[in-house]
């Protein structure tokens, strides 16, 4: 299934992230080229999957997951795909399992899939 169409996800507009961290336009483009923050562009508007904020801040572990599976060979694209997709190792997603400071666990996991 296309991750833009998980019924589970809600997906921000860069305003809208802009609005929710108080930030411009060009700081959330950004962390998205840091990528402290992975999108996808759809219909010619770029959204950001709401679950990689909590409240008025970016989850602070998206980056080094996300460098970790890019330097692997993974898309940003494809790494957004694996962070909130269900992993049977995990028994969640990755991004939840960040979220409940499961971190270590999901870096060994990245590591191991993008050798």
């Amino acid at each position: 299934m296309d991750v833009t169409q998980r019924a589970d996800l809600t997906w921000l507009s860069v305003p809208e992230v802009c609005e929710r961290l108080s930030l411009t336009p060009g700081k959330v483009h950004r962390l998205v080229e840091d990528r402290a923050l992975l999108g996808l562009k759809e219909g010619g508007v770029f959204r950001i999957p709401d679950v990689f904020l909590d409240g008025a801040t970016v989850i602070p572990d998206i980056k080094g997951t996300a460098l970790v599976l890019i330097d692997g060979g993974f898309s940003p694209e494809s790494a957004l795909d694996w962070l909130v997709e269900p992993h049977d190792v995990l028994g969640t997603s990755p991004i939840e399992a960040i979220r409940a400071g499961r971190k270590t666990e999901v870096r060994r996991l990245a590591q191991t899939l993008a050798l």
